[in-house]
């Protein structure tokens, strides 16, 4: 089995990695020469591509793309892999794209006889490393049992939301609520500094009451510290809000809350944060 993988970033790379490490024959493609060179150190099974065309005879091909207009520059029109993959072959995505894009994706891989699986992630680039990253299927269900032993080496756990719109939308939503709850624990941190609070004291108690949460879990402590490092980046954060916000509207649905959010992380990356940790945020909510 031949397996393509094209997005070598934080993500990707990431996975990319555990199939090279897991042994598995995988010709990688991305525009950046060190995030290759990076993913091929792992292991003697990964050799590098050209472009994007040349991953046409592989068996399963995997993206990890910033933006739907990237999924959709790569993989749908007329000179875009899809249109050169081979029939029964199976394409997999990573990325967070909106459910929108995801059905159009499917429904011309499906007209070209190639098998499509939405298979957004729940945490960050550490866990994606270790193959503990969070994957959350959505499409045939069919297709999802084929392909799940291949899924099994990138990640874990593994769950089956039912069709591309439900994972992708579930992935949003969940960014969605992520994000502003940071945004919101940011606030709070301003808030405690200015009362006196002890730092430290402040972010333990927070955890035993009903304002605990993953963010203060991830970031609590980097806030506090002023570690703006990045892990999942102010401009990605953007993105994803912004996506959701956009299949909220879609829907009919005014995410008021995420709105919020999304003009913080705006001014984020307009005051130059946009490469540093989405904890960035608290820089300009003080």
């Amino acid at each position: 089995m031949k397996i393509g993988y094209i997005g070598l970033g934080l993500m990707g790379g990431a996975l990319a990695r555990n199939l090279i490490r897991a042994g598995k024959d995988v010709a990688v493609f991305d525009l950046q020469q060190a995030s290759i060179d990076r993913t091929l150190s792992v292991g003697t099974s990964g050799h590098a591509v050209k472009n994007a065309q040349e991953l046409s005879d592989c068996d399963i091909v995997f993206t990890s793309l910033p933006l739907p207009k990237h999924i959709l520059g790569t993989m749908v029109g007329e000179d875009c892999l899809l249109n050169h993959m081979k029939r029964g072959s199976a394409y997999i995505d990573v990325s967070t794209i909106d459910p929108k894009t995801a059905e159009t994706v499917e429904n011309y891989a499906k007209e070209r006889g190639i098998r499509f699986l939405a298979c957004p992630l729940g945490k960050g680039p550490a866990q994606a490393e270790k193959a503990e990253q969070p994957i959350f299927a959505g499409g045939d269900m069919a297709v999802f049992d084929s392909l799940k032993p291949v899924l099994e080496i990138v990640g874990s756990p593994i769950y089956y939301l039912g069709g591309v719109r439900q994972a992708y939308a579930f992935k949003l939503i969940s960014n969605m609520i992520g994000m502003t709850n940071l945004a919101v624990l940011a606030e709070g941190i301003h808030l405690a500094e200015t009362a006196g609070l002890d730092g430290k004291q402040f972010q333990k108690l927070l955890a035993e009451t009903g304002a605990n949460s993953a963010q203060l879990q991830m970031r609590g402590t980097e806030i506090r510290q002023r570690d703006f490092a990045n892990k999942f980046g102010v401009d990605l954060a953007l993105k994803d809000v912004r996506l959701g916000c956009e299949m909220a509207a879609e829907w009919g649905y005014q995410a008021n809350f995420t709105q919020l959010a999304q003009d913080f992380y705006e001014q984020a990356s307009k005051a130059g944060y946009g490469k540093e940790d989405c904890n960035a945020v608290f820089k300009v909510l003080g």
